[in-house]
Formats: C-alpha cells, sequence, structure tokens
C-alpha cells in the first residue's frame, strides 16, 4: 500500500486538451478521468490568479485531478486560462483581469458538454473563484464550489444574482485567510440565502499541507459525490 499524500499520483486516464474560445485562442488543459468506469460527477477547475504564479498545476487543483478519479469516480478537468503558462503549454492570449476570461470559461463549458460529461461542478480557487460569481450561472451546472474566495472582482450584485439561481454554492472560508475571513465572508455573502458557507478552522489561503489538501478535496467530494466518503488514506501499489 502507499500512502495518499504529497504528489501521488493515483490511475486515471490522463489526456492532453486543447480548449477553443469564442475570440479565437487555444487555451491548453489535462482531462483525468476514471479508468474503466464512467465518472459519477465533473469538476472544471478555475486556477488562482496568474499574475501571481497560480496556473493549471497549482497544487490543490493537481492533487484533486491526481487523486479524484480513482477516489471518487470524478473527471478533472483543468486548464490555463489566457495567457498563463505550465508544464503541459502556454495558452494563448494575455491576461484579461477577470473579463476576457469569460470566455475561457465558456470554452471549458463547451468541452464538457461536447463530451457529455455529467454533473458539472465548477471549483474554482482564488482568482478562479471570482470567474466562477461572475460567469458560472450562465452555464449548466449542479453548482460551483469556491475556494478562498477573495472577492475582489465578483460585484456584489454578481454575487447577489446567485440567490435567485437554483445553481448550488459553495464556500470555503479558511479562518486565516489573507483577503476574506469567516466574519467578513458572513457578511459579504448574506445576499445568497442558500449559500453553504464552510469556515476552515487553522485554514489559510493557499491550502498548505496534507491536512488541509484533504479537507478540502474532502469537502468538495462531500457535495459532488458523498458516497465515496470516506476518502481513502493508503492506495494499493498495484492499482
Amino acid at each position: 500500500m502507499i500512502e495518499i499524500r504529497g504528489g501521488v499520483e493515483l490511475p486515471a486516464l490522463r489526456e492532453d486538451i486543447e480548449l477553443r474560445t469564442s475570440d479565437g485562442l487555444t487555451l491548453v488543459g489535462e482531462l483525468a478521468l476514471p479508468v474503466g468506469r464512467p465518472p459519477v460527477a465533473t469538476l472544471v477547475t478555475l486556477h488562482p490568479l496568474p499574475t501571481a504564479g497560480g496556473f493549471m498545476d497549482s497544487h490543490i487543483l493537481r492533487k484533486a485531478a491526481n487523486r479524484l478519479p480513482a477516489m471518487a469516480d470524478l473527471a478533472v478537468l483543468r486548464f490555463n486560462t489566457r495567457g498563463t503558462k505550465s508544464a503541459r503549454g502556454t495558452s494563448d492570449g494575455e491576461f484579461g483581469h477577470g473579463r476576457d476570461e469569460v470566455a475561457d470559461v465558456a470554452a471549458a463549458m463547451a468541452f464538457v458538454e461536447a463530451r457529455g460529461l455529467p454533473n458539472v461542478w465548477l471549483v474554482g480557487w482564488s482568482f478562479g473563484t471570482e470567474l466562477a460569481l461572475k460567469y458560472g450561472r450562465d452555464h449548466g451546472i449542479v453548482g460551483a464550489i469556491l475556494l478562498s474566495p477573495p472577492l475582489h472582482r465578483a460585484t456584489a450584485e454578481e454575487v447577489a444574482a446567485w440567490d435567485s439561481s437554483s445553481k448550488r454554492l459553495v464556500a470555503l472560508i479558511p479562518e486565516l485567510d489573507d483577503y476574506l475571513q469567516p466574519a467578513e465572508a458572513r457578511e459579504r455573502f448574506a445576499s445568497v440565502r442558500h449559500i453553504e458557507l464552510v469556515e476552515v478552522e487553522g485554514g489559510k489561503h493557499l491550502w498548505v499541507g496534507e491536512n488541509q489538501t484533504s479537507r478540502v478535496l474532502t469537502e468538495i467530494v462531500a457535495r459532488v459525490n458523498p458516497a465515496a466518503l470516506p476518502l481513502p488514506e493508503e492506495w494499493p501499489e498495484s492499482a
């Protein structure tokens, strides 16, 4: 048995993909699928701020792709938004300050629709939560999960618009976040009556360490495929 932690990569079908935006850009990414069975649900991940080092390999998103296809029967789509670079490659275009990225989110959603992937959730982290809040309601998602939302770009009106939506909204708020801590989060999300605010004691914006990683992945799976809980801590080496 191997211990599931750090950069452990569990079995999955991994495919390098390209997304085409409505304004003519090519975005690079990866789709990870369960081996030998269809996914129960799909995560479309939106990475942290690229001008501060965020990209599709930001550690929580990479670990979700490394683990959750095997552990929770989930499809995980990661991609670099416009102008963002990672080991996978560099997406066309330039950083759009959260405005032009509306087309990037749409391209990802068009891809999962074309592939027939089921029960789609957006999972945004930091800057990625702004994209989920601003543009997620326009697409055929079950809901959105926000990791460390800073609420720098999403307006109060865009947040409040989720109140009239049937789409679920879950926000993980680290106790020690650099930008938005629980007390302020309760105030600023008060306009969305059905939101699930999860206050993570001891949590920090970057979710560093296996304990915080495990907490985040568990909270995601609890909404998307709760039958897969509890997530295993070990995995057979031959699997």
